[in-house]
């Protein structure tokens, strides 16, 4: 079990039956009850009372003897307290030491030089993985909001991991982690707006960690808009897509550029957040080498008005845009009657996040244009489209292995 917040509703649990137990014993006291060892209580004041029921808490009635006279009824509210009220507070004491001799609790007070990722999510485990591989040492302490069993089980087994459940934002919680003694913070989840907000918390609780603080940010436009912030000056940001376009850039593209004519036709068909990082991407390191660019998507037009907002599209190359389903072949032939693939040794991207459409469309143009190179996009890693792409002469890439690869050392070479 990780660290959680689950504490409090216990705890509140508790005090409403302590409460109910102190009031059976004192109103067993009031009407009447006395207690074989304490004879005189029952002409005793409220307070004596209050402070006998108080004491069964600690000693139950050990040292008072056992409820006698009164009703019958009213013996039995006391006799409710006799035997509740050391239970509650025995509990309570049970549930301290093992908290405070938890392994967990100890290697938390304790850890230092560690490495804390916020998230649970595929980037974290892909984070993990190469991590793990590089560094089979360092402390990794898991944060996130919730966690099911298979999980927190895999994530400890595989990658022998600390894990806390609970709200990365409240500051509490943050001291339990140690960031201040922290070698590098990972905010990895989905939420952009939390990640900017967890490390605008890290910032001011330990202003020495800014430089080794790592934001995913899966909305562009949003990280984007931040890029002047406080907060992304001194930490670095990142979106997931970047780096899987920077590496499909870097590993396929760049080498097919060079082999090719000077300038090439780019087909990215599939214009969502990884579309629009491959043209990015394209922007920073093959702007020269690029002669057009074909733009498909179900919303191009809109999408290509958002990216314009940051690519500052200049004219430097031919571009067209397309809007249709990309399988459809009603799209593919009216990019052929304003631009001519025949013979080409067009790059033709495929990807969107269908990967049943990306290959299926992929093994279509194949036939059509042989010259040409078709990439199909998959999430995951998977056997099965590197098989069917080397059988068809289709290059088959996964978000997961290009993240992975591209992967920044200085996320993963550590002190």
């Amino acid at each position: 079990m990780g660290f959680n917040q689950q504490g409090p509703f216990r705890a509140g649990w508790r005090s409403v039956a302590a409460v109910v137990l102190f009031l059976c014993g004192f109103s067993g006291l009031m009407l009447g009850v006395s207690m074989s060892e304490r004879p005189g209580v029952v002409d005793a004041d409220m307070l004596t009372k209050a402070y006998y029921c108080a004491g069964l808490f600690l000693m139950g009635g050990m040292d008072l003897g056992t409820p006698v006279g009164g009703p019958t009824f009213a013996r039995y509210l006391l006799w409710c307290s006799y035997i509740g009220s050391p239970f509650i507070a025995g509990s309570a004491l049970v549930e301290a030491l093992f908290r405070a001799l938890s392994p967990r609790n100890w290697q938390l007070k304790n850890i230092k030089n560690h490495i804390v990722v916020v998230g649970t999510g595929d980037l974290t485990m892909s984070y993990l993985k190469v991590l793990r591989q590089q560094n089979q040492h360092v402390p990794i302490v898991v944060v996130d909001n919730a966690l099911d069993a298979v999980k927190e089980e895999e994530l400890k087994q595989l990658f022998k991991v600390l894990i806390l459940i609970g709200d990365i934002t409240h500051d509490y919680f943050l001291s339990h982690v140690h960031i201040e003694r922290a070698q590098k913070i990972l905010v990895m989840g989905n939420d952009s707006f939390q990640g900017y907000e967890v490390a605008h918390k890290i910032i001011q609780l330990a202003p020495h960690m800014s430089g080794d603080v790592v934001i995913h940010c899966d909305d562009l436009r949003f990280m984007r808009s931040m890029e002047q912030s406080h907060v992304a000056q001194l930490c670095h940001p990142f979106n997931s897509y970047h780096l899987a376009a920077s590496g499909l850039v870097k590993s396929h593209l760049i080498r097919h550029f060079h082999e090719t004519a000077p300038r090439d036709l780019v087909i990215v068909a599939g214009f969502g957040r990884f579309g629009q990082t491959i043209l990015e991407e394209l922007h920073k390191h093959a702007l020269n080498e690029i002669d057009t660019v074909a733009i498909i998507d179900i919303d191009a037009k809109r999408r290509v008005m958002v990216a314009d907002e940051q690519l500052k599209y200049d004219g430097q190359y031919k571009r067209s845009v397309f809007e249709g389903d990309i399988s459809h072949p009603r799209v593919w032939k009216q990019l052929q009657q304003r631009i001519d693939l025949n013979g080409s040794a067009a790059v033709i991207i495929l990807g969107t996040g269908r990967e049943q459409a990306n290959l299926r469309t992929a093994i279509w143009l194949r036939s059509k244009y042989p010259e040409a190179l078709i990439i199909a996009r998959t999430n995951q890693a998977s056997q099965f489209a590197f098989e069917v792409g080397k059988e068809y002469g289709i290059t088959s890439v996964s978000m997961t292995e290009l993240i992975e690869a591209n992967i920044p050392n200085n996320w993963i070479d550590l002190d």
